[in-house]
């Protein structure tokens, strides 16, 4: 079992990749690949969301 801090570094390192896909939706000839990106994009914002609601206490920075 993953104590809360373990869990809160994992987020933060989410977070900061999901700028990567982010750069990766602007490139012209992603094809159908956007679907996949963006899909990736709710997980991760549905994620986020989820953890800030069980650990309102968090902030992640």
């Amino acid at each position: 079992m993953l104590d809360p801090q373990t869990i809160h570094e994992r987020i933060k390192l989410i977070e900061s990749k999901r700028e990567s896909l982010l750069r990766l939706l602007e490139q012209p000839d992603l094809g159908t690949l956007r679907i996949d990106v963006n899909q990736a994009l709710e997980e991760i914002d549905d994620l986020i969301d989820e953890f800030k609601r069980t650990f309102p206490e968090s902030e992640l920075n």
